[in-house]
């Protein structure tokens, strides 16, 4: 008798900390998402950065689909499954609790992000040193000059305008408020969520702030009902805060070795951190590239 196939997995990885190692895929990284696929596994990136904030470079191994925005907007096979952005009189009191505060901030729709003039400066400052240089940064520091001299790469998409009114979004990302996190939650009230920004040396005066009851976990489960599958088909891998939820739903939550005490204890295994290139031995460990 021919033996059963083993059944398929649907393989969900957060982006900053488990695929990418500040902001640069390591090799072995991509070769095991293709070869996950070549096995006959979806994989997909489920990650807080908006669509727009995935540059080719993360995207280049080939994915089935993205969850993006913490699971505000959900991507499979060139689908649009989700899109959920703030409601115009929450994203007002959002914008103008951030303005008292005195943060820079970014709205983060999938198509662009949006921010006041001049918040490209203060960002380029704040998150200095907190991205690995790439091929590409060398070749344009012989072009134009040191790379702090120019946009940060994660600010690519980045529009200004006064006018934050004309542009809806579905999160934000806020950093060097004169409040800390937990302070700006209450002013901004319970239909949002706060998380401490994913870049834990920014402290506590940065954050991201998304909508209430919104997460990975919500994303997924948009993907895994529209192909029927259930949560023991899911395998997801993250190492924040944001990636709880997701690796509490999954059949298998895998955390990144030295994350936070909350995600170690929701995962089901640990792996090596992107600077070990840790995904491949989980993914062969898992059965995943068989």
């Amino acid at each position: 008798m021919t033996p059963a196939a083993p059944p398929r997995k649907i393989v969900f990885l957060d982006v900053d900390g488990t695929y990418a190692d500040r902001g640069v895929v390591p090799p072995g990284h991509a070769a095991a998402v293709r070869a996950a696929r070549a096995a006959g596994h979806r994989v997909l990136l489920c990650t807080g950065r908006p669509r727009a904030m995935l540059p080719e470079r993360i995207l280049a191994a080939g994915f089935d689909g993205v969850v993006a925005s913490a699971g505000g907007y959900v991507e499979l096979d060139g689908e649009v499954l989700v899109d959920q952005r703030f409601p115009a009189d929450l994203a007002a009191r959002v914008v103008a609790v951030l303005d008292e505060v005195g943060a820079a901030y970014v709205l983060e729709a999938p198509e662009a992000l949006y921010g006041r003039p001049g918040v490209d400066e203060r960002l380029t400052t704040l998150l200095r040193g907190h991205l690995r240089r790439t091929d590409d940064d060398e070749a344009a520091d012989a072009a134009d000059g040191p790379a702090e001299d120019r946009p940060l790469d994660i600010l690519a998409q980045l529009h200004m305008t006064d006018d934050l009114a004309a542009h809806t979004f579905g999160k934000v990302s806020y950093f060097d408020a004169r409040l800390p996190w937990w302070e700006v939650a209450q002013q901004l009230g319970d239909d949002t969520g706060i998380l401490p920004s994913s870049v834990a040396a920014l402290g506590d005066k940065a954050g991201e702030i998304f909508l209430r009851g919104v997460h990975k976990a919500h994303g997924i489960t948009a993907v895994t009902e529209r192909l029927g599958l259930l949560r023991e088909d899911v395998i997801a891998f993250g190492d924040g805060l944001n990636d709880v939820e997701m690796l509490a739903h999954a059949g298998t939550g895998v955390a990144i070795d030295g994350a936070d005490p909350r995600v170690l204890e929701v995962a089901d295994r640990v792996a090596a951190g992107p600077e070990h290139e840790g995904l491949v031995a989980a993914f062969a460990e898992l059965g995943l590239t068989e």
